[in-house]
């Protein structure tokens, strides 16, 4: 067993002490910390917060370690020996997959700061926390006092655990499963709204799957001050960062219950139905899959749709949220450079950052449309008696009950036996190729007689001049053009502080001074590297970046009412 201990002494620092105890190892050990976290598809490279790291023998005398690449020390040690290491991990972030502390909390992702001697993952490990008597600790991990205990490095990389003061408790059960509900943070807690819209969520999830996957379940959640929003999936519990705190149960709520119910979805899609190339994960390289529009595609899909189908949301919010994706991917012009496939193996490369313009797409938004789609077309083929959801009860029981992980072709093979023949040219042309989304989109969203509209940008930078900004004090940033537009043709480029109007200094008031000169000619003056230039802006007629909604169809015929009825429940 290995044996760690954290101690907190140095709270105000932000460095987590650790002391773990490895006995009777090989000669010359390696040991590792992992290079990455399950869940964030790219190299973290935590081992940049790890600080003093030394090795002791038995007898407490240093030993000699020699580092061999970023994240791996090779100790000069005998066969059977057992060593001490102590380092200093530098614990400043705090967001849905980060470790952090300070005076008022110790919040720890393992997978970031636990080393672990690679011959040894699959044994038994133990934690001794070293925190304050009046800090009760939020984790899915066994405990007992101050201690916690794992199987394997695997369920403990896998079990992040928040130790502090302010920690709030409720629980609900569904079939037997305890879902567990930490709120950590200064907020009153609508604890009745909490448990029906959560309850009702996860009923309707675990009725598509007929069974959860694990015993027991555990919602970590952070509110914070500041706007924040992020989760994180684990195989016994999610952890959830939202913020401010004045609008978690108000404009922000609807952020709570979508990414809370997306979470709880990744327990079977993702930490049970896994991509064969991660299963088993390896900490120590990417693990480089095609499969990102099922992992994320697919849960972003059924994360809202499970919210609309179990009542929790209305058809409303549903269509405000999958408006918000048809926006991002209409805007995005990677769609034409790109595939969502050949995306999710370059998430390792600039997945979670804006990249070069127009170079990718996101397996979250075209992932999430194409899963509609499938959704639509394993219902047509079936006659309404089966959806996506048939196909991912399938997965789960002929793949994650089997200890099996999923291939590229595995996945195709399921969906087009539910879906038909004619579905290899959607993955050919949509999942592994280029071809605009227009005609399938239309086509899918009619067939449940729902109408896809879109109109000029309301906002005249956007849909008449065919740029899009982003406040920075007084001024404007660039952050989107579209090619061919006037900004375009301007030879505006991306990062162009945008700073006065004809002449008129910029308060804020960008798109109003904009629709001022509309009948003008239009300069705008911008910062560029330190310099002031001036573009103006040539007269094109035509519109540029669109606007996306969804609306019921006034009048659908009966085949879209039965089709919408299947697809709703």
């Amino acid at each position: 067993m290995t044996q760690y201990f954290l101690s907190t002494e140095q709270a105000n620092q932000q460095y987590v002490q650790f002391r773990v105890q490895f006995t009777n190892v090989s000669e010359n050990a390696t040991i590792v910390l992992p290079r990455w976290r399950p869940g964030r598809y790219e190299l973290g490279n935590f081992a940049k917060n790890i600080r003093n790291f030394r090795v002791f023998d038995s007898q407490g005398k240093p030993c000699v370690v020699q580092k061999t690449d970023t994240s791996t020390w090779q100790v000069a040690n005998e066969k059977g020996a057992d060593l001490r290491v102590e380092y200093g991990y530098y614990a400043v972030d705090l967001n849905a997959g980060s470790t952090y502390l300070s005076k008022e909390q110790l919040y720890v992702n393992p997978v970031n700061c636990f080393i672990y001697l690679p011959e040894r993952i699959n044994e038994p490990c133990e934690v001794n926390l070293s925190i304050q008597d009046n800090w009760n600790i939020a984790t899915s991990l066994k405990r007992e006092g101050k201690q916690l205990t794992a199987a394997t490095f695997h369920e403990l990389a896998d079990a992040p655990f928040i130790c502090s003061g302010k920690l709030q408790y409720n629980q609900y059960e569904v079939n037997g499963t305890v879902f567990h509900l930490w709120f950590n943070g200064e907020i009153t807690v609508d604890w009745k709204r909490i448990i029906h819209d959560f309850k009702s969520f996860t009923v309707k999830q675990v009725e598509k799957f007929i069974e959860f996957p694990v015993p027991h379940y555990h919602f970590l959640i952070h509110i914070l001050p500041y706007k924040a929003y992020h989760g994180v999936e684990h195989q016994h519990s999610t952890v959830i960062t939202l913020g401010p705190t004045y609008d978690v149960f108000g404009e922000a709520y609807s952020e709570l219950l979508g990414v809370s119910s997306h979470e709880l979805y990744h327990t079977w899609n993702v930490k049970a139905i896994r991509p064969i190339e991660m299963y088993p994960y390896d900490y120590q390289r990417e693990n480089f899959s095609r499969l990102g529009y099922l992992c994320e595609g697919v849960t972003t899909y059924m994360g809202d749709l499970m919210l609309y189908k179990s009542g929790v949301f209305q058809l409303k919010d549903y269509f405000r949220e999958m408006q918000a994706q048809l926006q991002k991917h209409f805007d995005n012009f990677g769609r034409f450079n790109h595939s969502v496939a050949d995306s999710s193996w370059d998430t390792w490369l600039d997945g979670y950052v804006p990249g070069a313009p127009g170079r990718k797409v996101s397996i979250y938004t075209e992932g999430c449309l194409l899963a509609f789609v499938t959704d639509v077309m394993i219902r047509q083929h079936s006659n309404n008696k089966f959806g996506l959801d048939e196909a991912m009860k399938r997965l789960y029981f002929n793949f994650a009950l089997e200890g099996k992980g999923v291939s590229e072709q595995d996945y195709r093979t399921f969906i087009c036996e539910l879906a038909g023949d004619e579905m290899n040219a959607i993955f050919d042309d949509y999942f592994y190729g280029t071809r605009p989304f227009e005609a399938i989109l239309t086509e899918a969203f009619e067939v449940i007689g729902i109408e896809m509209i879109h109109q000029p940008s309301r906002r005249y930078s956007h849909g008449r001049l065919g740029f899009k900004t982003i406040p920075d004090g007084a001024h404007h940033v660039v952050k989107a053009i579209y090619p061919g537009s006037p900004a375009d043709l301007a030879g505006m480029m991306m990062d162009d502080t945008i700073i006065a109007v004809n002449n008129h200094s910029l308060y804020g008031e960008l798109d109003k001074w904009l629709a001022y000169f509309d009948d003008e000619e239009k300069h705008v003056t911008i910062l560029r590297a330190g310099k002031l230039l001036e573009l103006t802006l040539p007269e094109v007629q035509r519109n540029f970046y669109l606007e996306y909604t969804l609306k019921q169809t006034e009048n659908p015929n009966g085949a879209q009412k039965k089709a919408f009825e299947h697809w709703s429940k």
